[in-house]
């Protein structure tokens, strides 16, 4: 049986990993350039979302958020019902949906920015934004630390019940096992010892 590559993470070769596609926003919600930031305001509660993509023929141009809304819109003493969305938007930085979330927080700390625009396909799929990260690392450090100590041979146990994605397939398990430096799940130890068998 050929196994796949090990697809590594960018950080000290950790086998976990969650990625952008995993816990981004979508579809996603837009507006045109030319609408005005009262009815994007209004979409906004609606939706019960913070920022709005503005697209211009099926392309992203920008994005506008509610802090745009207040610092370039009512603090400047302006009617929201004539400024438009081109007016306030700010460029729309993206990231592509198979990065991991390691990186799309490097991609907002570099930017100084909230949100990215994740790209599938040359498409615009969704939105990751800074609290979505942030929500879902402190399990991820969890399932990191165990595993880190797993391989250090700190736990004296077996690596069977460790969660995670696995190594071979991608897919999330409950059941991990340790095995030659990578995670492997229930389903692709099955599909292991066939091939195994089979040879």
């Amino acid at each position: 049986m050929v196994r796949k590559p090990v697809r590594e993470h960018a950080d000290a070769n950790m086998t976990t990993r969650v990625i952008v596609r995993d816990i981004m926003n979508s579809p996603v919600v837009s507006a045109s350039p030319g609408d005005n930031v009262r009815d994007i305001a209004k979409k906004m509660k609606e939706e019960k979302i913070g920022s709005i993509v503005i697209m211009e023929k099926d392309k992203p141009v920008g994005i506008v958020t509610d802090w745009d809304i207040v610092s370039n819109g009512l603090a400047k003493d302006a009617k929201p019902s004539q400024i438009k969305a081109k007016d306030v938007m700010q460029d729309i930085h993206t990231i592509e949906s198979d990065e991991s979330i390691t990186e799309a927080a490097r991609h907002l700390r570099k930017h100084n920015i909230k949100r990215l625009g994740v790209i599938y396909k040359k498409r615009l799929v969704g939105i990751i934004s800074s609290s979505d990260v942030i929500a879902v690392t402190p399990e991820l450090v969890d399932v990191v630390s165990e595993k880190a100590a797993i391989i250090r041979g700190e736990l004296g146990r077996q690596a069977g019940n460790v969660s995670g994605y696995c190594d071979e397939c991608g897919e999330w398990s409950d059941l991990l096992q340790y095995d030659e430096g990578t995670f492997i799940c229930e389903v692709c130890r099955g599909e292991s010892s066939v091939g195994a068998e089979g040879a």
